[in-house]
């Protein structure tokens, strides 16, 4: 592995991140909150020691396929850390252990957090709503910037940086379906970050116009589209008293589930995409169908079919589907049945080619495809039966790739089960955490379940919970092939 040009993309990757700590130092000045001091430390850290780091290693750009993995990981660990030095030294989260995971948490996508009610830290005695507006303008940042990918988000806004991208790009977006919208992966990166800005614009706009203020609007913005659910406030969307509202941030869920390429597609005129696409119709016609599932099961619990009812029931669909995570009702009153459902939700995740955490759709469609191609070929062994996904026919080293992602997937989340039972977790609250983070979900069951949050995890827990949050975000292969003698030899 060549160490100058890892240097390189990280110093200008931290020096970044420091300029952006100039938002939210403008918001804490704004507001005359305490959180100013912390955000100008934290910017002058980055931007100390990555600038330096980049000036020096400026020439060494050329890197391998091998390279690009270590990039994409380290770049996400980096990014995690300077995320975390706002958190510790305004003060508003003054544990090292908590600070990053809040951070990890933030730019995975996850949206677990270690603050809100019941149980709450010595110093913020009201929760998520006692932390001052850049803290919680920088907690909606870190998630907006994560949704997309850090690293495709430099490489379209940075062309100072000089790199091929393919092996980064090949490495961020692993998916079982490559799908390059143009030939050049900078102009991808581009497109998809267009697409990805106008459609959070355009929600901060309609929440708004729906009367939220100004500034939750466009936290909850940065949150939604990335798929990542914090908020600012305790009660997360249920706070808002507004139908308006609930049923604004569900579309721009579901949006964000799907695939980055068709909403690029049908801006460009080609509406039809949606409709032949076999992954988005399985996605749609799985939210209708869990969320039908739903909706008869609490209304059977509460003996009438209510609006309020299949709101609530297509909202947590859809927020546990995109994994998004946002919460509207604590859905540990529901039928256990229902938490089932929500849990092999969890697993699924968006479609491939959004910002949604998971497996994703089209990896569970080839699993399904696949097993059921088995079955015909043990009554047919010398039948040749091809792998397809609508009319596309799917290569056997994707099989594999599949097949390894799955083995991996599962095998992580029973290890992580595990281990988080030995700490005195019970079974309920360690599958639901272990999933929540594999998954990037955020809520989880039991102990950590839609109303809780992580603050009573231990501090070796949460280490756990944090390395799951950064295999589930960078789709296992990406993290895991660094731990291979292969890679380093």
């Amino acid at each position: 592995m060549k160490i100058k040009p890892l240097l390189n993309i990280l110093g200008a990757l931290l020096s970044i991140l420091g300029i952006t700590m100039v938002l939210p130092i403008f918001i804490s000045y704004g507001y005359g909150e305490s959180d100013l001091s912390g955000f100008l430390y934290s910017s002058l850290i980055c931007l100390g020691i990555g600038i330096p780091v980049w000036l020096l290693t400026q020439h060494s750009r050329s890197f391998t396929n091998r390279d690009g993995f270590a990039i994409v990981t380290f770049s996400w660990i980096l990014t995690a850390v300077a995320g975390a030095l706002p958190f510790y030294f305004s003060g508003a989260i003054p544990n090292i252990t908590d600070a990053f995971f809040e951070s990890m948490s933030g730019v995975t996508t996850t949206g677990a957090s270690i603050i809100g009610n019941p149980i709450t830290l010595p110093n913020l005695p009201n929760g998520i709503e006692s932390l001052p507006h850049g803290i919680l303008f920088w907690r909606s940042f870190i998630q907006w910037i994560g949704g997309m990918g850090i690293v495709v988000f430099y490489i379209a806004i940075l062309p100072l940086l000089g790199v091929g991208g393919v092996q980064l790009f090949k490495a961020e977006v692993p998916g079982p379906v490559a799908d390059k919208i143009t030939p050049r992966v900078r102009e991808t990166a581009k497109f998809l970050w267009i697409v990805y800005v106008g459609i959070t614009a355009v929600e901060a706009i309609a929440l708004m116009v729906a009367g939220m203020d100004s500034f939750d609007a466009i936290c909850h913005s940065f949150t939604t589209m990335p798929t990542g659910g914090f908020s600012t406030k305790n009660a997360s969307i249920g706070y808002y008293d507004s139908s308006v509202i609930h049923y604004i941030i569900i579309f721009f869920m579901f949006v964000a589930g799907v695939n980055f390429t068709l909403h690029f597609r049908a801006l460009n005129g080609n509406m039809k995409s949606y409709v032949q696409d076999k992954e988005f119709l399985v996605y749609l016609g799985g939210t209708v169908i869990v969320t039908s599932l739903i909706f008869l099961a609490i209304s059977l619990q509460g003996d009438s079919m209510t609006h309020l009812n299949f709101r609530e029931s297509l909202f947590a669909t859809i927020s546990i589907l995109t994994t998004t995570g946002f919460g509207s009702e604590d859905y540990e009153l529901w039928p256990v049945f229902v938490q089932l459902v929500l849990l092999s939700l969890m697993f699924v995740g968006g479609m491939g080619g959004s910002t949604g955490g998971g497996m994703k759709v089209i990896r569970c469609m080839l699993l399904v495809q696949y097993a059921a191609l088995e079955t015909r070929r043990m009554l047919h062994s010398r039948a040749l039966i091809p792998v397809r996904i609508g009319k596309q026919l799917i290569k056997e080293d994707v099989v594999r790739n599949t097949l390894g992602f799955f083995l991996f997937f599962m095998m992580a989340f029973m290890v992580s089960t595990i281990i988080l039972s030995s700490m005195g977790l019970d079974l309920e609250t360690a599958i639901g955490a272990a999933a929540s983070a594999m998954g990037n979900i955020g809520p989880g069951l039991g102990e950590f379940g839609p109303t809780d949050n992580y603050a009573l995890l231990s501090d070796p827990g949460k280490w756990v919970l944090t390395f799951c949050m950064l295999l589930g975000r960078l789709e296992i292969f990406t993290v895991m092939v660094l731990f291979s003698r292969t890679f380093w030899k």
